[in-house]
């Protein structure tokens, strides 16, 4: 499938049915912005909860739970090296659905609130850097893609 550089995904099991993501085939890991992220034993199963602003306005924000897969040392583009919680989520783009890895960190001043990695990308996404929204529009009706 052909993607733009930035594309609408939706990770419906954290309950963000629309979330504008750059498609950055520099990235190796994907990593969606969180913030308030608190760690959780339930039942010898270790999970985190944190809470999210899917789009800039920080007056809204979504509170998600999801399974920890991995804690890792993840170095952003500056270089600069955090470790990170990992969950295994599956994201939506162009109508087809796949799992992925997701590092959660703060990305408050960054303009997009997803990164799509080069490895949740698997033999699935190629990129047209010239173009954007190739694989969906959001409605703003109903925060779902269309």
């Amino acid at each position: 499938m052909l993607s733009g550089w930035r594309e609408w995904v939706e990770l419906n099991t954290l309950g963000l049915p629309a979330i504008k993501a750059k498609i950055d085939t520099g990235a190796r890991t994907s990593a969606l912005h969180a913030f308030e992220v608190q760690a959780l034993n339930e039942n010898r199963v270790q999970r985190v909860q944190f809470k999210v602003h899917p789009t800039r306005r920080t007056d809204y924000v979504i509170t998600c739970i999801a399974d920890v897969v991995d804690q890792r040392i993840v170095a952003d583009s500056g270089g600069h090296k955090e470790n990170r919680y990992v969950i295994l989520c599956p994201v939506t783009i162009g109508g087809q659905t796949w799992p992925i890895e997701i590092t959660l960190t703060s990305r408050e001043g960054m303009r997009y609130r997803m990164l799509l990695g080069r490895t949740a990308m698997k033999d699935r996404i190629r990129v047209d850097p010239s173009s954007s929204y190739l694989l969906g529009k959001r409605s703003k009706k109903n925060n779902r893609l269309k």
